[in-house]
């Protein structure tokens, strides 16, 4: 590995999945600007997911559609000045 191009302030932070609300902790270097207090009795900071190995169609065998924020209607309104008349 190179030296000098690899982080040295890394940190406990929770990582919760926003679309089933599974939480995990590990260490990361994000920011955050949230903090949640965890299982242990500490607070840590809070990093939201949209999709992590609890909800990802490829590790639980389901296929489902995970719309966030609404990505769908984002692009039929973008693009509905396109369709026919």
């Amino acid at each position: 590995m190179k030296e000098g191009i690899h982080p040295e302030n890394y940190r406990f932070v929770v990582f919760k999945d926003m679309s089933n609300e599974y939480a995990f902790l590990g260490k990361s270097t994000a920011p955050a600007k949230e903090t949640i207090k965890w299982e242990d009795g500490n607070e840590y900071p809070l990093l939201k997911l949209e999709i992590s190995h609890t909800s990802h169609p490829f590790f639980t065998g389901k296929m489902q559609l995970v719309d966030t924020a609404g990505r769908i209607d984002k692009f039929k309104n973008r693009y509905a000045k396109f369709s026919k008349k």
